[in-house]
């Protein structure tokens, strides 16, 4: 074979082969989260669910894309034309850039075992991640907040109250719901000791699921995904009892489709950066032991990315059970739960983080957890309470207050 040129090295075109079946992936998921999403919503509600579209309706994502590529594409009176088309595409490109650090395998020995490319490659160490970068959890944190930009120019160009406001509704709780987010991370920082998605997960690899050592913590950042991703009972920006459709009231065909493609995607990168935090990546024990190792041949790399789909898809499913199990916030009651409960309590995990890893108990994280827990039973009987807002109003024949 001719010598590749100087800048395409082994690790490039890795990246580049890692990055385009990662799109793939991504895109043909979102298709079928939609298909999985509406199959858990009639399991949870005994019903069948779509079944008439090829085999076990598995053709049902190909007719909605089909219907939605022709259905009408308009321009409500008064939008703002270039924000109003613009829109989507910010909702849908942070959500798409967003795997680039995640390593979705270890480190393969031999390129030379990659079948057509292994040829060219020859045989050299390769890492199967799209940006093997030094920042890779801030990268993440970076992009994931830019999604709100597309939600609230989108409430805001289509010239419609009930977009506006379920773009006003989005913004002030994706902005209240990183603060939480962001202590938790912060939290597995600390105890990682570094900002290297790879890196993190050696340690689960030689050790414990983060997991395992701090349940309080996954617990907090997940609720904070499910808010990030405006997933219920988390989507008060678009209900559609008050809001009518929210800040996609106005959008329709492919426009429409593209915020929806960007919500799944983004659950689907946020799926395995959790992953990648709290499960192990590809570790398959949760516990201090055996694992699987960082490096090894194709057999090995295969395995791995298939344990970090099979986790995936699993916390997406998870997902999806929670939106159709639990009823939705009002909107006063998920501020408050950011503001006077995740917050608080992920400064306390913060500080309890700091001070186990200050003393060297890194192994011994799980008993902070369970001392914070304990800290906040104790005291939250004693904090001041907000007046109920869903007190009984006092009314002359009313069975709550009978007349004296």
């Amino acid at each position: 074979m001719p010598p590749l040129p100087a800048f395409l090295t082994p690790q490039l075109i890795t990246s580049v082969i890692v990055i385009l079946t990662v799109i793939h992936v991504a895109l043909i998921a979102a298709a079928y989260f939609i298909l999985l999403e509406r199959k858990i919503c009639a399991w949870v509600q005994d019903r069948i669910g779509p079944n008439r579209v090829g085999p076990l309706g598995l053709l049902q994502p190909i007719a909605d894309g089909l219907k939605l590529f022709v259905k009408e594409d308009f321009l409500p009176r008064g939008a703002d034309k270039a924000l109003f088309i613009l829109a989507p595409g910010l909702a849908v490109f942070p959500a798409m850039i967003g795997f680039a650090v995640i390593p979705w395998a270890g480190t393969l020995v031999d390129t030379s075992a990659i079948p057509v490319v292994g040829a060219w490659l020859g045989a050299h160490s390769v890492k199967l991640v799209a940006a093997d970068v030094n920042i890779g959890i801030v990268y993440i944190v970076a992009t994931a907040s830019l999604g709100v930009y597309g939600v609230g120019l989108a409430g805001w160009a289509s010239n419609n109250k009930y977009s506006f406001i379920g773009g006003l509704r989005a913004t002030a709780q994706m902005i209240s719901y990183e603060i939480p987010m962001g202590l938790a991370l912060l939290c597995v920082i600390l105890a990682a000791g570094t900002v290297r998605p790879d890196a993190m997960i050696a340690q689960q690899l030689d050790g414990a699921w983060f997991l395992v050592q701090q349940p309080l913590t996954a617990l907090i950042f997940y609720v904070c995904l499910l808010a990030e991703s405006n997933r219920a009972p988390f989507d008060l920006a678009e209900a559609e009892q008050e809001l009518v459709g929210g800040w996609h009231t106005e959008y329709s065909s492919m426009k429409w489709a593209l915020f929806f493609m960007g919500e799944y995607i983004h659950l689907f990168v946020g799926s395995a950066f959790f992953a990648v935090l709290f499960l192990g990546g590809w570790s398959i024990n949760p516990f201090f032991g055996a694992d699987l190792p960082m490096a090894g041949g194709i057999g090995l790399i295969m395995l791995q990315f298939g344990i970090m789909l099979g986790k995936v898809v699993a916390l997406v499913a998870l997902t999806m059970v929670v939106r159709w199990t639990l009823p939705r916030f009002r909107f006063d009651q998920l501020m408050r739960l950011a503001w006077e409960g995740m917050i608080p309590t992920s400064l306390l995990l913060l500080l309890v983080t700091s001070v186990w890893v200050f003393f060297g108990w890194t192994d011994l994280l799980w008993i902070g957890s369970i001392a914070a827990l304990v800290v906040i039973l104790v005291v939250y009987p004693y904090l001041p309470k907000q007046p109920n807002p869903n007190h009984r109003v006092p009314l002359i024949g009313s069975r709550f207050s009978p007349a004296d």
